[in-house]
């Protein structure tokens, strides 16, 4: 009797253990179907942007990155001031931003109480749900006002040409509107994401490591930047990069702020203009050359965005390597 349960019971076993490898299989070909689906739309965006961009690299040739002149009416197309507009507003943003958005998760994870951290860490969440127009908007009205009438004439007061530190990056006069202005609020705008990771990183640390520097005689600010702070330099780039991403690739709220003008400033409270927003502003009255120009200037920052977050990725590596 034993053994012909058994020979019963075999067949529905095997036909379980089939039904469970066959739907294994498929949905190991469903996630590659979709790991293999995104690596070709990045590869269409990229055939795309370089087909309506061929028209220009033809007639311009390298020149369409190194020269600094945009005249659309002249038909005369060149990127450079928008790369430049582009590096450095979101370096401005990650200078101010960095150190903000690793206090700010430092105080929430090794320094607040509970209560006070659900709630400061929920309302600087709230500052990536705002949408990038309503920064646009708080940027004309509130801060350019502000960085014209008080910012930036302090700086070119204490730090530009006349200063007894004559530094021309900060020569006027002051709009309101420029390079310095949009920094600011792209700093704003990237401090959630950064403060967020780097939040999540320090969270990871592991409570013997800290009690271990307390136990040894460190004080709090001694445990904090060796314990925590020393461990965790890889997710802190990496947080610093996503930042870095969200920042290179804003459209409206800089369009909004930087003044939007087709040169290259010798000044950060100048009026300057990046490659995302200049594609937002002269999309829709573009065609022929000046439409393949500015797709080029899509190009651009692909390639710029692309080349950022690899050299990223380059020192993420050499920093877990020399710590291992």
């Amino acid at each position: 009797m034993n053994d012909v349960s058994k020979s019963k019971n075999r067949p529905a076993k095997l036909s379980r253990r089939v039904d469970t490898r066959r739907s294994d299989r498929i949905f190991y070909w469903i996630l590659k179907g979709l790991a293999w689906g995104m690596i070709a739309i990045l590869v269409g965006i990229v055939v795309m942007l370089a087909e309506l961009a061929l028209p220009a690299l033809k007639t311009f040739g390298f020149r369409f990155f190194t020269v600094d002149d945009w005249n659309p009416p002249m038909e005369i197309f060149g990127a450079l001031p928008f790369i430049f507009g582009t590096l450095v507003s979101s370096l401005i943003a990650l200078v101010i931003a960095t150190p903000i958005s690793i206090g700010v998760a430092l105080f929430l994870t090794e320094l607040a109480p509970a209560p006070i951290a659900k709630v400061v860490g929920f309302l600087v969440q709230m500052l990536a749900a705002i949408p990038s127009v309503v920064y646009g908007l708080w940027g004309i009205f509130i801060l350019s006002p502000y960085m014209m009438n008080t910012v930036q004439p302090m700086l070119m007061r204490n730090l530009g040409p006349e200063s007894t530190v004559g530094l021309h990056l900060f020569s006027g006069p002051a709009y309101g509107f420029g390079l310095l202005t949009a920094g600011v609020v792209l700093a704003i705008m990237i401090t959630p994401t950064i403060s967020a990771i780097s939040r999540e990183v320090f969270t990871n640390v592991p409570s013997q490591i800290r009690e271990a520097s307390l136990a040894l005689g460190a004080t709090r600010w001694e445990m904090i930047k060796m314990a925590v702070i020393k461990t965790s330099h890889s997710g802190l780039l990496g947080a610093i990069i996503l930042g870095l991403g969200r920042a290179l690739g804003e459209t409206m709220a800089v369009a909004m702020v930087i003044g939007n003008r087709n040169e290259i400033p010798n000044s950060i409270l100048k009026p300057a203009q990046t490659m995302a927003s200049v594609i937002a502003l002269e999309y829709p009255e573009a065609s022929g050359i000046h439409m393949s120009s500015l797709a080029g200037v899509g190009l651009a920052l692909f390639a710029v965005s692309i080349f950022v977050n690899s050299i990223a990725r380059f020192i993420i590596w050499r920093v877990e390597g020399g710590r291992q």
